[in-house]
């Protein structure tokens, strides 16, 4: 097969481009930036997303595309995220429809149906949420949606899969934020610290794109459909937490701030960053708090019925390797 993976020297990217080039196939990665780390063999192009000159050229003679790429983080300035997340998806689709692509595998979050409330064990009917507390998941709802829309067009099927908080060797956002944030005693619980989330390890969520991908033609349940994916185990957010930071000899979080102060302090820093034009990170946003303080697990049934998906890593075994190479090399 043929496959071009977009953010494909990311971290979930790069998985997916190691896990294809390994049983064989003849992979092309799309980024923005260099990428030392990835594969002799394997051809990288430089090219940003909003380049639609650029991405069509890249999408040419390819069976399958992997849409991993997106502006991530919960801050920033919403005509950036739209252009990149939102355009730069319409791109890819029109460069698959323009090249007879057959499938097109995105990568999507469970963020797009977070409404602030708890999200315990629902599947894929819960809907999108009226309105968004950050422009991030905003965008990838409606990148979904276009995909979504975009199956069985001109002979493209498309599958959109939800990854929750991806995490393993090499993770430059979870992991990095916790520890650091920690370090500076800013780690601060949210909430009573009872709530449970869903997790993937990176390994987890390559093997699912890629078994998602072998399974999507246009006769199968696949097409056209949205997939909740996780370690199918959700644990207490703040104990395991806790569990890596003390596994580290790091100091846990033993401070507390409640639900509904730490929303008031993020509206009140978003306004102030906002009407400042701070570019970077408030210390709280509303969307934080929400996410640090409420339950948010999915049931991956689905996923697992129609294209067989099951974690080809535990918890246990991707926390050891984790710990092993942190206390190797403590930056990340």
């Amino acid at each position: 097969m043929r496959a071009l993976v977009t953010g494909g020297g990311g971290f979930l990217g790069s998985h997916i481009v190691e896990r294809l080039h390994r049983r064989g196939d003849r992979v092309t990665v799309l980024g923005r930036n260099k990428y030392p780390h990835i594969e002799n063999g394997i051809q990288c192009l430089q090219c940003d997303l909003r380049d639609r000159t650029g991405v069509f050229n890249a999408v040419e003679g390819q069976d399958a595309v992997f849409h991993a790429a997106a502006i991530p983080g919960v801050w920033g300035d919403y005509q950036k995220y739209f252009e990149i997340n939102v355009q730069g998806t319409q791109n890819v689709i029109d460069a698959c429809h323009a090249h007879a692509v057959k499938k097109l595998i995105f990568t999507s979050s469970p963020s797009v149906v977070f409404d602030e409330s708890d999200l315990e064990n629902v599947d894929e009917t819960v809907p999108y949420p009226k309105t968004y507390l950050c422009h991030y998941p905003e965008t990838k709802a409606m990148a979904e949606k276009l995909v979504v829309a975009a199956n069985g067009v001109k002979g493209l099927c498309t599958v959109s899969l939800r990854p929750h908080l991806i995490w393993g060797v090499g993770d430059p956002h979870l992991v990095p934020r916790i520890l650091d944030r920690a370090e500076k005693g800013r780690l601060v619980r949210v909430g009573e610290g009872q709530n449970k989330v869903d997790i993937i390890h990176v390994d987890n969520a390559a093997q699912a794109h890629v078994q998602a991908c072998d399974a999507l033609t246009p006769d199968s349940p696949v097409a056209g459909q949205c997939y909740f994916i996780s370690d199918g185990e959700p644990v207490n957010l703040w104990d395991w937490i806790n569990d890596l930071l003390i596994a580290l000899e790091r100091p846990p979080a033993t401070k507390s701030l409640s639900y509904s102060s730490a929303k008031i302090m993020g509206a009140l820093l978003e306004k102030v960053y906002g009407f400042l034009g701070i570019m970077s990170e408030p210390p709280m946003t509303r969307f934080v708090a929400a996410q640090l303080a409420t339950s948010h697990y999915f049931n991956i049934a689905k996923a697992k019925k129609d294209f067989g998906y099951a974690p080809v890593i535990t918890q246990k075994e991707g926390m050891d390797r984790l710990i092993a190479h942190l206390r190797v090399h403590p930056e990340g």
